[in-house]
């Protein structure tokens, strides 16, 4: 029996920040940000979003083509939750029109969230193989203006349907993975921004990959040949390359080619929408499989996730039969030139208004009518959505 990912679907909100741009205004060269970082653009949330709307965004373009009875459970990964005690999931799962004889739970672990959700729905078909499962991961990267991490931010959503009928990819049972406790990056419970060690967290991330690829060929005895590319969670895209150069010297020249050439394809979208925590790794692999023309059905891609604090865990899928056209079914690129950019003044002015502060009634910009999920602000402590399917 396989099990795999039946249905990927990807929202961002619909504007953004040119890294040139940002760069100017903040002293910089630009280069810096777009080579240096690897970064060219960023999406920008506006405080009508969070990750209860770019979730069941995303998950609703997948629910279109699939039916909602079969699913037994939603995992919803993020670090970003609007709530300390009522999940994301359970929002979503009401916006969506799923059943209520489900479980729906949130999972936080830095930016390894989804991928945990993702095999805890591995785990649960292979027992319920007559069930679905939906996982989302969504989150918001937030830094602070004028802050090193500032280029590294961005928001968006990513929703997998994991099943029986894997029409992308078979998750194969090969995962290996790690933690050990690091302060490289912290959001505490009292701030709206994150807090990064940048030199310590890519230290870590490196030698965390380094270090469950050797493992890797030894538990699963298969080498670097074995892969048609690889998916790597990208903070920013710099991160992957950094990783991979690491173990490209065990295969020739030809090989090193191809393998470079697979992890530009997997940067591409990151590139352009910036850091979503636990959405970034499942958002390369969807530019991976979006933007190469030499993949194909049986091929082995290899994933690394990483979530700071640390944890992390390499493992791989094996492509279906098929899978370009069920992913063709929605248009990535479509959906970011859409984006309208916007001038340093509206980015920061949509930077701070953000509504964290719940001891007001207040309303959000929410334009309405939209046909998307939006939070519409604050009442009684309590948040505020819209959703009209």
């Amino acid at each position: 029996m396989t099990v795999g990912i039946e249905q990927m679907t990807f929202y961002t909100p619909g504007f953004s920040l040119d890294m040139v741009e940002l760069a100017k205004a903040r002293g910089e060269e630009p280069e810096k940000y777009t080579i240096g970082i690897g970064q060219s653009q960023q999406s920008v949330l506006p405080n009508y979003e969070d990750v209860v709307t770019m979730g069941v965004n995303a998950a609703a373009t997948l629910l279109k083509t699939v039916s909602t009875a079969d699913i037994e459970m939603l995992l919803f990964g993020t670090e970003s939750g609007v709530d300390n005690s009522k999940s994301a999931a359970i929002f979503a799962k009401n916006f969506l029109g799923l059943k209520d004889d489900i479980r729906a739970i949130e999972v936080k672990q830095a930016c390894y969230g989804g991928t945990f959700a993702l095999m805890q729905a591995k785990d649960f078909v292979s027992l319920h193989p007559d069930k679905k499962v939906l996982v989302i991961a969504a989150d918001v990267a937030r830094y602070g203006l004028h802050t090193p991490g500032e280029v590294t931010q961005g928001a968006g959503a990513v929703a997998m349907l994991i099943s029986t009928d894997p029409k992308i990819a078979e998750i194969n049972g090969d995962s290996v993975y790690m933690v050990q406790d690091e302060p490289d990056f912290w959001r505490p419970i009292d701030s709206d921004i994150a807090l990064v060690d940048g030199h310590q967290s890519t230290d870590v991330y490196k030698d965390m990959f380094l270090s469950l690829w050797q493992r890797y060929k030894v538990q699963n005895q298969r080498s670097l040949s074995d892969f048609a590319g690889f998916a790597f969670h990208l903070p920013y895209t710099k991160m992957g390359k950094k990783a991979l150069e690491q173990i490209l010297p065990e295969v020739d020249e030809e090989r090193q080619v191809a393998l470079r050439k697979r992890l530009t394809e997997s940067q591409y979208y990151n590139r352009l929408v910036g850091n979503l925590y636990t959405g970034s790794l499942y958002l390369s692999l969807l530019s991976l499989l979006d933007r190469s023309e030499e993949l194909a059905a049986g091929d082995r891609i290899g994933l690394f996730s990483f979530g700071s604090g640390a944890e992390a865990e390499l493992f791989s899928l094996t492509l279906t039969t098929g899978y370009q056209k069920v992913l063709s079914q929605q248009n990535v690129q479509e959906m970011l030139n859409k984006r309208r950019q916007l001038s340093l003044f509206e980015y920061e002015t949509m930077f701070t208004s953000q509504l964290f502060d719940s001891s007001e009634d207040v309303r959000s910009e929410a334009p309405g009518q939209t046909g998307r999920c939006e939070f519409l602000g604050w009442q009684g402590h309590y948040r505020q959505y819209q959703y009209k399917k």
